[in-house]
């Protein structure tokens, strides 16, 4: 049994979504970033840098992993599956996940901030992260070019990049003008286990498509 320590944001949901998809047993511990419980003792314990998500794996000596990059590759090696077989797929794979870890979720996390959360308080910040964010999502529309997943097959890459790209509206974002990137989007998002994960916590649904 996995304990998942987790909240309604991108980075929680993408663990979420992946324990779905894996069908691997888990517990939802809610860490309500909005009344500072990420700083509690206890937590800390578990994710030393008060981030979520978090999990403690019990059927691995109660082994603690934060950061959902390498959550996502533990749980991926740990079941051998959403990685594609073969050195090179595993090397793509690894390659868009830190894309994602590197620039699509920290730029599009201050597109959010700057956006959707402080609007006409920092003109020059606005400006800026809106741009990073249509150069990223022009990254992506490219990748997918001919492609139904990010690195051909369905993996990790994928999870961990659609739960930042379901709040491209926050983003200032017209998905339409991207086409790749809103196929793929439309994809991944009617698949069962996406929809469960994504409300784990149950906090909504993601943004409907215009």
């Amino acid at each position: 049994m996995i304990d998942l320590y987790t909240w309604s944001t991108p980075n929680g949901r993408k663990v979420s979504i992946a324990l779905e998809e894996l069908g691997l047993p888990y517990r939802v511990h809610e860490i309500d970033i909005t009344k500072d419980q990420q700083f509690a003792p206890a937590f800390l314990k578990i994710s030393p840098n008060n981030k979520i998500p978090a999990i403690v794996d019990n059927d691995n000596d109660g082994l603690s992993l934060m950061e959902s990059g390498a959550i996502l590759l533990y749980l991926a090696g740990k079941t051998g599956k959403l990685v594609p077989s073969g050195e090179v797929g595993y090397w793509r794979t690894v390659e868009w996940l830190m894309w994602q870890m590197g620039g699509f979720g920290p730029m599009l996390g201050q597109a959010h901030h700057f956006l959707h959360f402080n609007p006409g308080k920092a003109e020059y910040a606005e400006e800026r992260y809106a741009k990073e964010a249509s150069r990223l999502y022009g990254v992506l529309d490219k990748q997918l070019q001919g492609k139904d997943f990010i690195v051909g097959e369905y993996s990790i890459a994928d999870i961990a990049t659609w739960p930042w790209a379901s709040r491209f509206a926050w983003q200032g974002i017209d998905i339409n003008a991207f086409p790749n990137v809103r196929d793929w989007y439309l994809r991944i998002a009617e698949r069962p286990a996406v929809q469960k994960g994504y409300d784990t916590p149950a906090r909504g649904q993601p943004i409907p498509m215009p």
